[in-house]
């Protein structure tokens, strides 16, 4: 791709851009949300046509009109953001418009053994008659990456992959890519997480503000050196050592939270027993493999889940919750961990993301005082450094952090005395990533009681004043700042003692404890 060129109203959003994939490579494309990454990989697939530039398949010019032609062309992505049906079996999303048939029936065996073995390529073991609903994140997403590999693509686009994974399925999504680039394949790993890159991929790209600003190769670069390419600044990261709170009394607890059932398992430990303290001015990390029960806790804390046995205490206090509405009147948020779906309304304004859990209070006889809205929303986007053209935007035109930096905003505005937060970096960048962190640390020293829950090991151990690890809906082990490790996390959260493979971040020149 060379010269590449894209405007949209009021934005250059591509500036002269090229990139090159070799053939059995994989190639980084990094850069800040808003940088141009998914906007050029767009123009590569078929979604937006580019306004001037050139794009090369073997040498010869190629014109993609549309995602379907894309993929004619050998071109596949994997987005971020799933596009999956929930109402269909994982089979017939995996291989949607071209199912095996004969005389027009689909060949319901030749279906489900060929989606078995893309997902046997993967590593994991899911159940190819599953209705997609039912699936946790991460198997959604794992999903999405059989489906692309079903396609037989030539060049691969994976759009932050790995951004829902556990440390297995990330390392089972690498040998894949290794054998995708042993098979001669090309393939565009786009990802925030820097030892991925420096694990996994052969080069590096770098986009800002719609530009190049370097092309590495993954031996001669450093670390450094590439977020000085992204950001162009420097990147303040926190002191382990250094940010803890001095905590306050105990503000929310829980004694003997049980929860039985889900969908697929009427008989499935969800929660049980669970006990914990939240203080005033502490950030408490939650830790655990993905359905672990982290964020099962969070729900049920919030009302958003029920739960069948148990008290949640505020202020030493029982409390009734059995709905969000009931937690936000106690002073509890919640900023959940897909925020598109759960958290924004992606057609309304920032204005009115922001000002929508304090419509009561902006309201007068039923009609909302627009001044006092307008007020609130420009507070907020200048104290969190929201970068939005105007309160007017819509959410949805926003990057990964600033729709982050929205959700936590409408929150504050209710002055809440919990807060939890889930996954509350996932999917944004280095820059957006130290400004959450910073956000949440200097709530926390204003007294608000967070409770932290996040995938990211050196997120946890960088953050949290405390570490309650869990395990198959039980409390694995607590942990204090003091003693918590990556691998003492790592066994509670399987049970067995683990160590983490820190050999290819040392190979990359990244401290052991390291991860962006």
């Amino acid at each position: 791709m060379t010269g590449i060129h894209k405007r949209f109203p009021g934005v250059h959003a591509l500036d002269d851009v090229r990139l090159e994939v070799h053939a059995g490579e994989c190639l980084a494309l990094l850069g800040e949300n808003g940088a141009g990454k998914s906007t050029l990989m767009k123009i590569l697939s078929g979604v937006y046509p580019a306004d001037a530039g050139t794009i090369l398949i073997d040498g010869k010019e190629v014109h993609p009109r549309n995602p379907h032609h894309a993929q004619s062309l050998g071109i596949s992505i994997i987005y971020q953001e799933f596009n999956l049906f929930p109402n269909l079996p994982v089979e017939e999303n995996i291989f949607i418009g071209r199912e095996p048939n004969r005389g027009g029936f689909v060949r319901r065996r030749a279906l489900r053994g060929n989606a078995l073995a893309f997902l046997a390529q993967l590593g994991v073991e899911l159940d190819p008659r599953a209705m997609v609903r039912n699936l946790s994140v991460a198997e959604q997403q794992m999903v999405e990456i059989a489906k692309a590999l079903s396609l037989n693509a030539r060049i691969v686009i994976m759009d932050e992959p790995t951004s829902a994974l556990t440390e297995t399925e990330a390392n089972a999504l690498f040998r894949i890519i290794q054998g995708l680039k042993d098979q001669g394949l090309g393939v565009v790993f786009i990802s925030h997480r820097l030892e991925e890159v420096f694990a996994i991929c052969d080069r590096i790209n770098v986009l800002r503000d719609g530009r190049n600003t370097g092309a590495l190769s993954t031996g001669e670069a450093t670390p450094e050196q590439v977020v000085n390419l992204m950001v162009g600044r420097h990147v303040e990261q926190f002191d382990a050592e250094s940010v803890s709170s001095e905590a306050g009394p105990v503000v929310l607890s829980t004694r003997g939270l049980s929860r039985r059932g889900t969908a697929r398992d009427a008989s499935k430990v969800v929660l049980e027993d669970i006990g914990l303290e939240l203080r005033a001015g502490e950030i408490l990390g939650i830790s655990g493999l993905v359905g672990s029960g982290r964020t099962e806790l969070a729900r049920a804390i919030f009302g958003a889940d029920p739960f069948d046995e148990g008290q949640i205490l505020l202020d030493g206090q029982p409390i009734r919750i059995r709905t969000p509405q009931d937690a936000i009147s106690n002073g509890i948020a919640l900023a959940p961990e897909d925020r598109k779906l759960q958290a924004l309304v992606l057609l309304l304004s920032v204005r009115e993301n922001i000002s929508l859990p304090s419509l009561s209070r902006l309201s007068r006889f039923g009609m909302v005082r627009r001044g006092e809205e307008r007020t609130l929303a420009e507070g907020f986007i200048n104290a969190l450094r929201i970068r939005t053209p105007s309160q007017t935007q819509k959410v949805m035109n926003l990057s990964g952090g600033n729709q982050q930096k929205v959700v936590l905003a409408k929150w504050l505005a209710r002055q809440p005395r919990v807060l939890i937060v889930d996954e509350p970096t996932r999917g944004i960048d280095i820059g957006a990533k130290a400004e959450v962190h910073a956000l949440l640390r200097e709530l926390a020293d204003s007294g608000v009681a967070i409770m932290m829950i996040s995938s990211e090991l050196p997120e946890i151990l960088r953050m949290s004043d405390r570490i309650v690890v869990m395990r198959e809906g039980r409390i694995a082990g607590q942990l204090q700042r003091s003693n918590a490790t990556q691998e003492r996390i790592m066994e509670l959260s399987t049970g067995v003692s683990h160590t983490l493979p820190a050999a290819r971040r040392q190979e990359a020149g990244m401290p052991g404890e390291a991860r962006w």
